[in-house]
């Protein structure tokens, strides 16, 4: 009975996240209630509260379902004892533009975060949690362009801080773009190209020197 308790409650979470999905997406996330996606969910809004505090956390809790396929290779980027981490990274850059590009529920969630999405007061909780995730980010890419420089694959004159920065920037910058106006260019065609014009930038600036 415990473990059905369980299973249930778990489905009931699963219903909620997907309904907030579709009413977001469809909606933008300011002009989406709580009502809106328990209708949809078919729940009662006692049942969201049970599982989420408010749509911040439920915004948060679709962002957490993008992270986990990624977060391996993350790490064995940021390892000292990873022989190839600015191979790692170029691979982890590749898989993330086909993600996007190619994977429906990757790509409505992103649109979410990057288009529809305002930090309003009622989603100051998450304006706090992407800024934190943004310097997270910063460090962890550090991390990997500082064990690149230890084992010889960028410049011993780089400077890692800035280079996360812009890589990061980069990035970011590229996929919401393309979700923006995903006719003006090739994300997944090009991802290898794409993935190589970021490493370029950091291998050949002479801006992000020392």
């Amino acid at each position: 009975m415990v473990r059905r308790t369980k299973e249930e409650a778990q489905e009931t979470r699963s219903q909620i996240l997907q309904a907030a999905e579709q009413a977001f997406y469809e909606r933008g996330v300011a002009r989406t209630t709580l009502a809106d996606i328990a209708a949809l969910a078919g729940v009662t809004r006692g049942a969201i509260y049970w599982h989420f505090s408010n749509k911040s956390d439920l915004l948060q809790a679709l962002l957490d379902t993008l992270h986990e396929p990624l977060d391996e290779l993350a790490r064995a980027s940021e390892s000292e004892d990873e022989v190839d981490p600015l191979g790692c990274m170029r691979k982890l850059l590749i898989h993330l533009y086909h993600e996007v590009a190619l994977d429906p529920k990757t790509r409505r969630i992103n649109e979410i975060l990057f288009h529809k999405c305002e930090f309003t007061d009622e989603m100051c909780d998450m304006r706090r949690q992407r800024q934190t995730h943004t310097l997270e980010c910063n460090l962890r890419i550090g991390l990997t362009l500082r064990n690149a420089v230890h084992r010889g694959q960028l410049p011993e004159t780089l400077d890692t801080t800035r280079g996360a920065i812009c890589i990061h920037a980069f990035i970011h910058g590229l996929i919401g773009q393309w979700l923006l106006v995903p006719d003006s260019f090739q994300l997944h065609q090009d991802a290898e190209r794409w993935a190589d014009i970021g490493l370029d930038m950091l291998r050949l600036s002479p801006s992000l020197r020392n």
